[in-house]
């Protein structure tokens, strides 16, 4: 099992977390985990982005929930809207990131054969992480 890291805004809501993660750029939760699929809640900071990345083991489906996000997938770059998707297959580059005037929140639903963090192959990160 997962360390469970709660905030009182968390506890609050009542929302049941399997894991939860500070990052540069922002914040994530796992809210559900099994053998075959995660799905985590992914908040971006005003003007951050995630690094420009592929997966070996996992596909991902990308649902805004707070926005508007700049998307990019195989170096093609789109604006999308809260309650727009997008699906990112194994292998394919891409990137989320927040303009400089809001963050975005997304839901992201991971499919395949592994999720842990280290599948993931950065091709450029702003924080200078490998």
């Amino acid at each position: 099992m997962a360390l469970v890291w709660l905030d009182s805004f968390q506890i609050k809501k009542g929302y049941d977390v399997l894991e939860f993660s500070e990052r540069p750029w922002g914040t994530y939760q796992v809210l559900h985990s099994n053998p075959f699929s995660q799905v985590k809640e992914i908040t971006v900071k005003a003007g951050a982005r995630l690094s420009y990345q592929t997966h070996e083991k996992r596909a991902e489906h990308w649902f805004i929930t707070q926005g508007p996000a700049i998307v990019t997938i195989d170096g093609v770059t789109k604006t999308l809207q809260m309650g727009d998707s997008v699906d990112i297959g194994i292998g394919v580059a891409h990137r989320m990131a927040a303009p400089a005037e809001n963050g975005v929140t997304f839901i992201e639903v991971q499919t395949g054969t592994y999720f842990g963090e280290d599948d993931i192959v950065r091709l450029e990160d702003d924080f200078g992480r490998n």
